[in-house]
Formats: structure tokens, sequence, C-alpha cells
């Protein structure tokens, strides 16, 4: 029986859209059983607001969450880290289960694309959580 609550992280280049997206879409859907971490190799200064609106239509909000740099800790402490589109700036620890989603950058999009983005992400989230707990 496991107890230790698994520890998932979210990584992309800026934390302001694709991994805070999903990291809305973990903690609710996981219900608390499962550590939500994310970050960006360039974090910028604050969350796309069209992702905060895209993640508000399905009653998430991730507005009072701010982006944050990747650090090694934060990988270290990870059972499974998600990449969407960091590429080599992403420490590699054996042991780690890791994945890349390719998805589109919501940077710079209007809600229809952010949309169709957003519901990728939460049929890729529900399908993780699906395998870890």
């Amino acid at each position: 029986m496991q107890t230790k609550k698994r520890t998932v992280l979210f990584v992309c280049v800026h934390n302001a859209g694709r991994s805070q997206m999903a990291a809305g879409f973990m903690l609710a859907l996981s219900g608390g059983k499962v550590e939500v971490l994310s970050a960006g190799s360039a974090p910028k200064d604050s969350i796309n607001p069209i992702a905060i609106a895209a993640m508000q239509e399905v009653g998430i909000d991730i507005s009072n969450n701010s982006p944050k740099i990747l650090t090694t800790e934060a990988v270290i402490e990870s059972d499974v880290v998600i990449t969407m589109g960091c590429g080599d700036t992403c420490p590699f620890y054996p042991g780690k289960r890791y994945e890349d989603w390719v998805l589109d950058d919501p940077a710079g999009q209007g809600i229809e694309p952010v949309r169709i983005i957003r519901d990728e992400i939460k049929k890729r989230v529900e399908a993780l959580l699906s395998e870890i707990i």
C-alpha cells in the first residue's frame, strides 16, 4: 500500500500557460491525492491572462499562481516530470518517469485556440492520473 503521495512536476519554458493549466487540472482532478509542482526554465512575470480565463471557464482558478523557476530540487522530489517544450534545459535524473507533451504555446493566442490547448491538457492529465493513483 502506497502511503507517500506521488509528486508530479509540470515544466514549460515560461511557466505561464501550459504548465499552469496542467497543474490546475491535476490539483482539481486528483482530489489532493497528488502533490503538484510547476516551473519554467525562463519564467515570465505573471500567468497568461487568457490561460486564466480559459481555466475559469471550467471552474478552475489559477489566477493566484505565479511562475516559478525550475530548480534541481523540484525535479529530485518529483516522481513524474512532464515537460512541454523546455527541451534540453530540463535536468534528467534516473528513476523518474519523464513524458514530453507536445502542445501549442498559448502565449499570444486568443481564447479559442487556448480552449483547444486546455482541453487537450485535461485529457492528458486525466490519463496520467489514472496511471499514477
